[in-house]
């Protein structure tokens, strides 16, 4: 199974729209698409809803897809070619408890896509990108804790050098991306008027792609 991450650093940056974008534009691989939600407390990983059950109580649910045309996220992966869609909803935190189950999930898969920066915690992917916009201040743990392990960062609408992000603020102070760019770690301009996505990013993921699937049958 080759695996591809999709974070970010903060809501509504543009995650979902580079997954669906890449299922679209790589359409030679039979994705199945993953999106992961983690709820704050008092809210029930089974149905989304305020609920009052117990910490061991609905920790997790894992739905399958079955519609193009609802509007949701995992619906717009459908509509773009994925060949199955997947919600995985957890308790905030809670996202081990169902690592097992989404494992025995996807184990016959050939190309995953998740939009996840929490899974990396517990899965080694072949490509996880993260998007940053350095318009929004906020900046989640997750995307901190693994922001080194990024094989490639999305820009958006940023400045025109990226070592701008070196802000004097919090949490952004906690990152680097200048070390990271010099490491050589790939960073791409994208806006949203391209959703998110351009040819480089699209040429960048199919070759990694390409050289994952090449050392897999040469081992």
């Amino acid at each position: 199974m080759k695996l591809v991450l999709v974070g970010g650093h903060s809501r509504n940056i543009g995650k979902t729209s580079v997954v669906e974008g890449l299922i679209r534009s790589l359409r030679e691989f039979p994705w199945t698409a993953v999106k992961i939600t983690q709820y704050g407390h008092g809210v029930c990983a089974v149905n989304g809803e305020s609920c009052g059950c117990a910490v061991s109580e609905h920790q997790f649910a894992i739905v399958e897809e079955k519609e193009v045309s609802t509007g949701t996220d995992t619906s717009r992966f459908l509509a773009a070619g994925a060949r199955r869609s997947l919600w995985v909803r957890t308790k905030q935190g809670e996202l081990f408890t169902a690592i097992p189950a989404f494992q025995k999930e996807i184990e016959t898969e050939q190309f995953v896509i998740v939009e996840s920066n929490s899974l990396r915690r517990f899965l080694k992917p072949d490509i996880y990108l993260q998007v940053l916009d350095p318009r929004q201040e906020d900046f989640k743990l997750s995307a901190q804790q693994y922001f080194d392990l990024a094989d490639a960062y999305l820009l958006v609408s940023g400045p025109s050098h990226p070592g701008a992000l070196e802000a004097e603020r919090s949490p952004w102070q906690n990152v680097s991306l200048a070390r990271q760019l010099r490491k050589h770690t790939p960073c791409f301009a994208v806006n949203s008027e391209e959703r998110f996505l351009n040819a480089p990013v699209v040429d960048f993921v199919r070759a990694k792609l390409e050289s994952a699937i090449s050392s897999s049958e040469r081992s």
